[in-house]
């Protein structure tokens, strides 16, 4: 899908606002700590969460209760994605955005001080899913209005751009969340690092949270956001709104969306606990090799960003949900038989394709709605996503490996996860879009 025509009112100067660069750098370094505050979860779920809290039984069935708990944020994401949503429509983007910031903040922080299973027995895995739901409170209403408060500043023909520089947070925070996790087992003995050494990544986040609320504090409302509440005296229920006028956009826009859960997690999360339990290589040399593919994605976003502006959003999304169908199995020989050489290339070959699908993806759910009810839309269609594919890929290729005995089977599950994106994608493109979408 092409972007939407420039319209005059979205032309407007941005001088009497926030500068752009500044609003970029508050985008995408809140975005970055929020999924540093949730991928070092994820992180810990592979490497110390079933010895901490489920030392009492297998580790098979350990790490996949501790890949339970991690999928567990996923369907609070849906709530906050509704709550902050409402508000984030009715009130502004700014205030919603200060408030998802430092629940996170402070969820992760208390993670950091939760005592283990020998300490606090059942007690101590029960508030472990407590605080990561709460995790996944603050995120279902974070991606969203930072999402918004970059696309909604920006020029017509840069929405692409601007919108991608909000989904550097995802490799950014898995690249802040393995760097903390390979210093601190790298420096640490494995006695330490279990003991206590893991949850300096945790504790230390509330400093990262602190730099985020500080460069939001003086953001200014988004421009679009701005004259909507001027003009629109009306204010429906956002989500009653959308569900009752878009549901069908909603649903289609989440599993359009799926593949890229599936496919970051693959690198991510099952990518490390598959490369140190089943290949039974080095902790530290995996965690190095998820660092290198996520600096690449970095790179790789604002240009596919970019380049969704100069050709449309649908041509370069499906190009990278087709590399995921086309890579899967390649990345899973690589990882067999290459040793950790073999693991990078695999891992950067399912990156390239996540990044052609995630760069764009932003900016594309976010011109399918009006924005009444934009941040609604955008968060649950996103949060959806999250649901079908990130939260439920670690416990089921874990399943599927530890069955089969072989990578095979994840890499179907891949493919058929791709498939239905692409098919999804394609009705959704051609379906009736709002005209003058980013018009109040």
């Amino acid at each position: 899908m092409a972007a939407p025509s420039p319209s005059n009112s979205n032309s407007l100067s941005t001088s009497q606002t926030t500068p752009l660069r500044r609003i970029m750098l508050a985008s995408v370094i809140g975005t970055t700590i929020e999924w540093y505050d949730l991928f070092i979860f994820a992180t810990a779920s592979a490497l110390v969460f079933n010895k901490v809290f489920f030392p009492s039984v297998d580790p098979l069935i350990g790490t996949l209760l501790a890949f339970s708990t991690f999928a567990s944020a996923y369907v609070s994401r849906m709530v906050g994605a509704a709550l902050f949503g409402h508000f984030g429509d009715r009130l502004g983007r700014k205030s919603t955005l200060m408030l998802s910031l430092g629940l996170m903040g402070l969820a992760t922080f208390a993670i950091g001080l939760l005592p283990g299973y020998d300490t606090l027995g059942v007690w101590a895995p029960i508030l472990l899913v407590v605080l990561r739901l709460l995790q996944g409170l603050a995120l279902g209403g974070e991606w969203g209005g930072a999402v918004l408060l970059a696309v909604e500043h920006a020029p017509a023909d840069k929405r692409g751009l601007y919108g991608s520089w909000v989904q550097i947070g995802v490799p950014a925070g898995t690249f802040l969340a393995n760097s903390a996790f390979l210093l601190l087992s790298t420096l640490l003995s494995e006695q330490s690092f279990l003991a206590w050494g893991w949850r300096l990544a945790f504790l230390v986040s509330i400093v990262l949270v602190a730099l985020g609320l500080y460069m939001r504090l003086t953001m200014t409302e988004t421009p679009t956001f701005a004259r909507h509440r001027q003009q629109v005296k009306d204010k429906k229920i956002p989500l009653a709104n959308l569900l009752s006028r878009h549901w069908a956009t909603v649903l289609l826009g989440g599993f359009a969306t799926l593949s890229i859960g599936s496919s970051f997690n693959l690198i991510a999360v099952f990518g490390l606990s598959y490369g140190t339990q089943t290949l039974h290589l080095p902790k530290q040399e995996v965690l190095a090799m998820i660092l290198i593919a996520c600096a690449v994605c970095v790179v790789l976003l604002p240009l596919f960003g970019t380049l969704s502006d100069q050709i449309g959003r649908l041509p370069v999304i499906l190009a990278g949900i087709i590399a995921e169908i086309l890579f899967a199995f390649p990345m899973f020989w690589l990882m067999d038989h290459g040793g950790l050489l073999g693991v990078l290339f695999g891992f950067l070959l399912m990156m390239t394709a996540f990044a052609a699908n995630f760069g764009p993806i932003a900016t594309f759910l976010a011109e399918l709605f009006e924005t009444g009810m934009r941040y609604t839309g955008l968060s649950i269609c996103y949060m959806l996503a999250g649901v079908l594919g990130s939260a439920l890929t670690p416990v089921i290729t874990a399943w599927l490996v530890a069955k089969s005995g072989s990578a095979a089977s994840v890499a179907w599950y891949i493919m058929g996860a791709s498939t239905i994106s692409a098919v999804t994608l394609l009705i959704l493109s051609r379906r009736p879009q709002p005209r003058n979408a980013f018009a109040a």
